[in-house]
């Protein structure tokens, strides 16, 4: 018969409590508070940049011009009309939706097959020049570099007054005529005259180096400062006829 045997179980309750556990642990929550302090910086830089993005891609579809229609006008030297287009006009409104345009800001790029312009916008007041009042702008486009460099724009409908010469802002419902001159060498010549709205103007010195003939085709491009670009391309009718304006697009 076997004895009984007593069996004792050793327990430790001791801990490590030492300096190093204490470098450790705070080590620890140290890599922690720096991965939560990057997690949230980089979420919130990510944030910014989808805000800034999503204004950025909605301006760029809901910024439209609208070229509602061109007409051509051709100059005069009395009851003589001479054989080409020598200015355009172009009624243009806003999209639904979109936001305001600066015609300040806006590039017009206007070509005839054979010769391109470049032009920004001109409100005629331009203290180095005589140019001035209510007919500055247009008498700005009668000029070498005003034909070649400039359009000018007057307003048709402005509701809440927003829109000036000196402040060209559209805003949805505004509806405004621009005038590219496209004067040709025919037309750059003395007391040929030009009717706009009423007003004659000299052509004179005021060679666009474009020629709009009959069966010309002619290509538009309005780029705002943000936004769609806007085109319109046309060819001119066959014979201009007996009357001074002439039906371009649509």
């Amino acid at each position: 018969m076997k004895a009984n045997k007593n069996v004792r179980f050793s327990e430790d309750t001791s801990a490590q409590v030492g300096i190093g556990t204490l470098i450790i642990f705070i080590a620890m929550v140290l890599v922690a508070a720096v991965a939560a302090a990057v997690l949230i910086q980089t979420s919130g830089v990510l944030q910014q940049r989808a805000q800034q993005t999503g204004s950025e891609a909605t301006q760029e579809v809901s910024s439209n011009i609208d070229i509602k229609n061109i007409e051509g006008i051709r100059a005069a030297n009395g009851d003589e009309l001479t054989n080409t287009v020598d200015m355009l006009r172009l009624q243009l409104g806003l999209q639904s939706g979109s936001s305001p345009v600066d015609l300040n800001q806006l590039v017009v790029t206007i070509t005839d097959g054979s010769s391109t312009n470049t032009l920004t916008y001109t409100d005629g007041n331009d203290p180095a020049s005589e140019f001035g009042g209510e007919n500055g702008n247009l008498e700005r486009l009668q000029t070498t570099d005003g034909a070649t460099d400039l359009f000018a724009v007057r307003e048709i409908r402005d509701e809440d007054e927003s829109f000036s010469q000196e402040n060209p802002v559209m805003n949805t419902g505004d509806l405004v005529n621009m005038y590219i001159s496209t004067a040709s060498e025919e037309a750059n010549t003395e007391n040929h005259q030009i009717n706009i709205d009423g007003e004659d103007f000299p052509t004179e010195n005021s060679e666009s180096g474009l020629t709009l003939d009959p069966r010309t085709e002619v290509g538009i491009v309005m780029t705002p400062e943000a936004g769609a670009i806007s085109q319109a391309s046309f060819i001119t009718p066959s014979t201009y006829g007996v009357t001074d304006i002439v039906s371009l697009y649509p």
